[in-house]
């Protein structure tokens, strides 16, 4: 109140012990804080034209996938400029009551009160509207209500995003966060039409497949004796028991995929490079070119905890930190509480879907460990901002996360089945556990149920915790402290009772994005249908997301932001390591490579007796035989193949060795190295190419587009009239006043 604020306190209808404060700013006061915090306020219209839109010929279809222009009038563009009291005439102030918008109001109350000395209070901001009820006062809508209706409500779920409205209401912050996710989701549907055209042709094209006909032929695969894959208890089996699993590698494992792996690392990049081009848009629209970390008030943790001064030798403000001690007792005490279906479902997969899921639950177990780890560590660093507080803790939580959802994956891709030996001389972990080895089809398979299973499981688990949680507890809340129907609950009571708004607000959002982006940027050669669920999934993750903070939640602090922070560098690091990932999935996981060297090479002279290229006689030729005497005392199976004295069995890379009896028995055959030759020059190869490409592309699609630099330009010129007409004016009075005061002396 000594600041100038207005308060009025209001008791509690539900708890008597419960006391609300509206707060009050006159425009004085908001004249004031405006200048401090150097937001940017409108000075006039932008006189610059813009560009027209390349679908406005199509707007009269384009409209209906926008909110209503009736109830969400476009907003007009101005140039903008620090506001300074000193200069109010050269701002645009229409209406003094709309002149600050809600967001900027409830920034400043909430620098305000935070700033307060040895204030330790808890800040809840409320809404003041209902979000179901439209406002009947001419000339005020009420916003919440609007934005439930052309944005959070599922009838809109076809439509555009509101983004002015959104930042507008609930801040820069809110309104960044959902432009990035929808950018994202119109940038996925472009991926997930690709990646459903290579997966129909996979699809088409498993009947053909030479080699899966070969597996599943009765006269070869049905007469192929495979070796066991475990030591005694294992048995003998038929290749052509793998016949429906094969197929099924066919619908993944085929050159549509290799295309569409090296789309998606061409798209990765320009979905990163185009969002770069239409964030400098809205950094400039929503007034975030200029923000300065200096505009951001220190965390009430950091004032509280810091012990020591110095002095900052830039702004030559005093600032408190803490000198970091480890107390290893301390540590140890916070680890503490850290604490007909036969036919197509073979052993093999069910093995793979029990391993998955199992994998999952583990995943999802390991999460709550990670995240307390990560979050007392950057509690321990004692971070000065929350802009800061937040990069340090996401760069740990990333890094926790890539480790927990990824490391099967890299698991199956690259180390299951590539060192395994043969059956007369397995590979032992710790001379005890026996090496696991793939299905004779490959790893592939294996990492496609992987994928699928944990980002279904996943999306599934966290619309669950999103949907249902929160409208559960607040109708528990609701039922549990319910009052006589006499009584009437205050608007801003009721939205007291809706959950309250995490410490760490849009970090988990971000979070679970970005790891849905590794899924389907890492791994997407083994999984083409990648895209097209993360699509689907985001189209209900935004929907149910502004259902929830428009419904369920509290009203958030609105907060400034100029772009999506740490997780900006975290995208265009997974961007660099997808290529690497995919052209190594391709080469070691995938059996492409094997067959291509086997068709244009081994299948013909010198090395095949075909006249000409073919895949007949693929399979015969990457098994490589055993002689089931070679069996070590150890890992001889104990059942036996009457009158069998050979099995053929296929390791690492598919395994190409010579057979018992040859001068170089179980050693490997040149088409071995041929085929290893071929998977480095592959790698090698696409690599350069790609990564070429990714560079020429950066290089030349500019991060601020030509008009968003005019732009910037011509307001930076106005500012400068604005400052150079007020010195003007400014010295002008001066004169006159000491002219003035020269007149009155000498009339004395």
């Amino acid at each position: 109140m000594k600041m100038g604020m207005e308060l009025e306190a209001t008791k509690s209808v539900i708890d008597e012990k419960l006391t609300f404060v509206k707060v009050h700013m006159p425009w004085d006061v908001l004249c004031t804080y405006a200048e401090v915090l150097h937001i940017k306020l409108p000075i006039q219209p932008n006189d610059l034209s813009s560009r027209p839109s390349p679908w406005r010929y199509l707007s009269c279809i384009t409209k209906y996938f926008y909110p209503n222009e009736d109830l969400i009038r476009k907003e007009a563009e101005f140039f903008t400029a620090p506001f300074e009291k000193d200069r109010l005439d050269f701002f645009h102030v229409r209406d003094r009551d709309a002149f600050f918008t809600e967001s900027m109001r409830s920034r400043m109350v909430s620098c305000l009160l935070l700033l307060q000395p040895k204030g330790s209070c808890h800040i809840s901001f409320l809404f003041s509207r209902r979000f179901n009820v439209k406002s009947k006062e001419e000339g005020c809508p009420n916003e919440r209500f609007l934005l439930y209706q052309e944005w959070a409500h599922p009838k809109s779920f076809y439509k555009m995003q509101p983004l002015d409205l959104i930042r507008k209401y609930y801040g820069e912050k809110i309104g960044i966060y959902f432009a990035w996710l929808g950018f994202y989701t119109i940038m996925l549907a472009l991926a997930a039409v690709v990646g459903l055209g290579c997966f129909i042709y996979g699809y088409k094209t498993q009947e053909t497949s030479t080699w899966s006909k070969e597996v599943c032929d009765p006269e070869i695969g049905g007469k192929i004796v495979m070796c066991p894959q475990c030591d005694r208890e294992c048995k003998y089996w038929r290749l052509n028991s793998t016949c429906e699993a094969s197929k099924k590698l066919c619908i993944f494992d085929n050159f549509g995929t290799l295309v569409f792996a090296v789309f998606m690392s061409i798209w990765v990049t320009l979905f990163l490079e185009f969002w770069k081009r239409y964030q400098a848009e809205l950094e400039y629209e929503w007034d975030t070119v200029a923000f300065l970390e200096q505009e951001e008030p220190p965390r009430p943790e950091y004032e509280a905890k810091c012990l020591y001064e110095r002095k900052n030798p830039v702004t030559g403000y005093i600032f408190k930190f803490k000198l970091m001690k480890i107390n290893l007792l301390q540590l140890a005490q916070d680890l503490k509480e850290l604490e007909p279906l036969k036919e197509y479902v073979t052993p093999q997969m069910a093995t793979s879907v029990t391993a998955s899921l199992i994998s999952f639950v583990v995943i999802m177990i390991l999460n709550i460990l990670y995240e307390r780890v990560a979050i007392w560590i950057t509690d321990f660093e004692l971070p000065r901002t929350k802009t800061d507080y937040e990069n340090s803790l996401t760069l740990k939580m990333f890094l926790f996360q890539f480790v927990n959802y990824y490391s099967s994956c890299f698991y199956i891709a690259f180390a299951k089945g590539k060192a395994v030996g043969y059956p007369g001389d397995p590979v032992y972990l710790l001379g005890k556990y026996r090496n696991e080895e793939c299905d004779p089809g490959g790893c592939l398979i294996e990492l496609t149920t992987q994928l699928s299973i944990i980002m279904g499981g996943k999306a599934i688990w966290n619309n669950i915790q999103e949907v249902l949680l929160p409208w559960v507890k607040n109708v528990i809340f609701r039922y549990c402290t319910r009052v006589a129907s006499e009584k009437v609950i205050p608007r801003w009571e009721q939205d007291y009772q809706l959950q309250p708004v995490s410490k760490l607000g849009l970090f988990y959002e971000y979070l679970e994005m970005v790891i849905q982006f590794g899924f389907v940027t890492l791994f997407v050669a083994s999984f083409p249908l990648a895209p097209v669920l993360a699509l689907v999934n985001n189209l209900f993750e935004i929907r149910v997301d502004a259902w929830k903070i428009t419904t369920q939640f509290r009203r958030v602090v609105p907060e400034k932001a100029q772009d999506i922070g740490a997780w900006q560098p975290i995208l265009q690091g997974v961007a660099i390591l997808a290529v690497a990932t995919n052209a190594m999935i391709i080469a070691f996981t995938s059996d492409m490579i094997p067959r291509l060297v086997y068709y244009w090479s081994f299948s013909v002279y010198p090395y095949g007796k075909s006249s000409g290229h073919t895949m007949e006689g693929y399979i015969n030729s990457s098994l490589s035989v055993f002689n089931t005497d070679d069996f070590s005392n150890f890992s001889m199976p104990i059942g036996k193949v009457p009158n069998m004295t050979t099995c053929r069995y296929v390791c690492v890379y598919r395994d190409f060795r010579f057979p018992p009896g040859h001068d170089r028995q179980y050693e490997y055959t040149m088409q071995y190295w041929h085929v290893i030759a071929a998977k480095m020059a592959f790698i090698i190869v696409v690599e350069h190419i790609v990564y070429l490409t990714k560079f020429i592309l950066s290089y030349v699609i500019p991060d601020v587009p030509y008009a968003v630099k005019e732009q910037i330009k011509r307001e930076k010129y106005l500012t400068q009239v604005i400052l150079h007409e007020t010195n003007l004016k400014l010295e002008w009075e001066r004169q006159k006043n000491e002219k003035n005061s020269a007149s009155v002396l000498y009339h004395f």
